[in-house]
């Protein structure tokens, strides 16, 4: 919403959405600020026009910035109470001091049928987090009308933004950093949505080893979307090195053009992994799933 996000409650009432969390991680001060990563394990969805749960799996990341204003993206599947699966990708804002974020949402749902409105209404809501709990309240402001008292957020200088698309690049392979071994769930598809059809692959572990040696925690998924040009991989998870920490991971692109980024802490020893040189193999046959080794980029 570039012209500023709108007050939620300026609108009318859209749902709710009750997240249940299962852990919360510190990635610690990376290159964009200091994220947490708060994994969801559930939770419920009540309104008028739609109903069901979330699925297990989500991300919610929480980024603060030096300035004390925080940003959020958070990746969620919606799964309502007549068996349609939703593919939800929030954002938001809040002003340093504010404890409630304001979010825009970005809904994939089919282009027919009783939930097609998803896609094209306007909402807006809040996201405050209460111990393992986070409480999400969406309007609907399409006839909202804009209020005049603005507060203009700011970005640090120097500091880069983290992209809402997948990340690009070319080269050739270099020496091999680290290899995962991921275990996956059982897909589902998301079809007919707004952007194409979703193919949804579910990620529950799995370990790494080379530079990067430790294990790949249960949540994310790989977010297939296939459109006309063929299809493109977006897959978001987190590694946990043996050694305590965390590092953010989003691979995407079609298969055999894979570019990962990744997000670690600045004073870590994975700090090298947020320069973006490197490659992704395609996805290989692992046990329990896929295998993929990531190259330095040449």
């Amino acid at each position: 919403m570039a012209d500023g996000i709108p007050a939620p409650t300026t609108g009318t009432p859209a749902f709710s959405v009750s997240l249940t969390l299962s852990a919360t991680h510190d990635v610690g001060n990376t290159q964009y600020g200091k994220r947490r990563q708060l994994d969801v394990s559930g939770g419920t969805i009540t309104g008028d026009k739609i109903k069901g749960t979330v699925l297990t799996g989500g991300l919610d990341y929480e980024l603060t910035l030096s300035t004390g204003a925080m940003e959020l993206e958070e990746v969620l599947i919606y799964k309502t109470s007549d068996n349609t699966s939703i593919f939800v990708r929030n954002c938001g804002v809040a002003a340093p001091g504010d404890q409630a974020v304001r979010v825009v949402a970005d809904i994939e749902a089919p282009t027919s049928g009783s939930y097609s409105w998803l896609n094209t209404t306007k909402l807006v809501g809040t996201r405050v987090v209460t111990g393992d709990k986070i409480t999400l309240d969406f309007y609907d402001v399409s006839k909202a009308t804009a209020s005049t008292t603005k507060v203009q957020l700011k970005d640090p200088s120097g500091v880069p933004n983290t992209s809402w698309d997948c990340v690009g690049g070319s080269g050739t392979k270099g020496d091999s950093v680290f290899t995962e071994n991921v275990t996956l769930g059982s897909s589902f598809s998301i079809s007919n949505a707004k952007r194409g059809s979703r193919n949804v692959i579910p990620i529950t572990g799995g370990t790494t080893t080379g530079k990067v040696a430790g294990k790949i925690l249960d949540g994310g998924a790989d977010y297939q979307l296939a459109g006309s040009s063929g299809t493109t991989l977006d897959a978001r998870y987190t590694l946990a090195p043996s050694d305590g920490a965390f590092i953010i991971v989003r691979n995407c692109g079609p298969s055999n053009n894979l570019v990962p980024a990744f997000e670690a802490a600045v004073d870590g020893p994975y700090k090298f992994l947020n320069d973006g040189k490197f490659l992704s193999s395609a996805p290989g046959a692992g046990s329990g799933g896929v295998s993929i080794t990531f190259y330095e980029r040449k």
